[in-house]
């Protein structure tokens, strides 16, 4: 039987399997994080998994990103496509749904209602405090994550159970690092993951477990778990006694990716044929893909997805990529 050793533990057993095998889980990023996530979650034995990336693979990723091979950094195939592909050679029988997005409110509340827990696996503060929001208002449970250099972080956030991220945030380890410019090792990602799907574990099979924030330095061997159930604040926005929700109602249409030198646009009104005769007209090569269109404008790196997102690579701010994004398209 497939899953006869996680039936056989005793925090798990047959009920436990029985609920892991009805849940949807869904998955916020697909790099280092996220595609350990998945691949835990889908060998877990869950029913169907939602993963939102919008990034495609690159060589860099290849270090500590599972499930990646270097056809996929060469060909630039976007990271929930080559997860995707790889996770079904695990699972046949796992039904999983990705969009190539930015994750934002609007994709949260139309393709992540289903889910009964969310991972976080995202790279940003502004994404967790969407997800934050999008989880107490609908009485989901999210699992927070990250990781940089040595260090590792995990914890759960629980509505009506637990104070939320917002409340937490005073307490939490600093992650202001990127791995862009201080790197990461793999044992990092390894514990971050295995404490968030550990947590993940007992939502879904409903075993009382009393909440705690884990962090450490893999490389230097420390390891530290802080209870924090007291820390809520009535007045919060996201858990208080009157939660307004706040970042679900926030529209960013420019976003300086976390130590990418690139941003992101996502208010683009042009379908691809469009895109493709705008640069026709105006004699730029491209390279067209199934998911995208790769170009170059004023000697900078773009990336249109289908959809009409846009990436502009080298910058090393908002601003200066308006000022390019203005030059193309007036």
């Amino acid at each position: 039987m497939r899953y006869d050793r996680q039936i056989k533990f005793k925090g798990i057993n047959e009920s436990g399997q029985q609920r892991i095998s009805n849940s949807t889980v869904g998955i916020i990023g697909s790099g280092a994080l996220g595609t350990h996530l998945a691949e835990s979650v889908a060998r877990m034995g869950i029913k169907k998994l939602i993963i939102v990336d919008r990034d495609y693979v690159e060589l860099s990723n290849l270090q500590r990103q599972s499930l990646f091979k270097e056809s996929d950094a060469a060909l630039s195939v976007p990271k929930v496509v080559a997860l995707k592909r790889e996770l079904q050679l695990i699972r046949s029988d796992l039904e999983i749904e990705t969009y190539i997005s930015h994750c934002d409110a609007q994709l949260l509340e139309e393709a992540f209602m289903q889910c009964d827990i969310l991972l976080d696996a995202t790279d940003n503060f502004e994404t967790r405090q969407v997800m934050n929001d999008f989880c107490y208002k609908y009485n989901k449970p999210w699992v927070y994550g990250a990781c940089v250099e040595s260090t590792y972080v995990a914890c759960p956030f629980i509505p009506d159970i637990t104070p939320c991220f917002n409340c937490v945030m005073g307490i939490l380890p600093v992650m202001n690092r990127t791995c862009d410019t201080v790197g990461i090792i793999e044992p990092a990602v390894s514990l971050a993951t295995s404490y968030q799907v550990m947590y993940a574990m007992k939502i879904l099979t409903s075993t009382e477990f009393e909440p705690k924030l884990v962090f450490g330095d893999v490389w230097q061997m420390d390891h530290t778990t802080l209870k924090f159930s007291r820390m809520g604040d009535i007045n919060c926005k996201t858990c208080g006694d009157s939660p307004t929700y706040p970042y679900l109602n926030l529209r960013e249409d420019q976003t300086m990716l976390c130590g990418r030198d690139t941003v992101q646009f996502t208010t683009l009104n042009f379908d691809q044929n469009q895109i493709i005769q705008f640069l026709e007209e105006r004699n730029i090569e491209y390279i067209h893909t199934p998911y995208f269109l790769r170009f170059k404008f004023s000697n900078k790196p773009m990336i249109w997805f289908n959809g009409g997102r846009l990436l502009i690579h080298e910058v090393k701010t908002v601003n200066e990529a308006k000022t390019i994004y203005h030059q193309l398209f007036g």
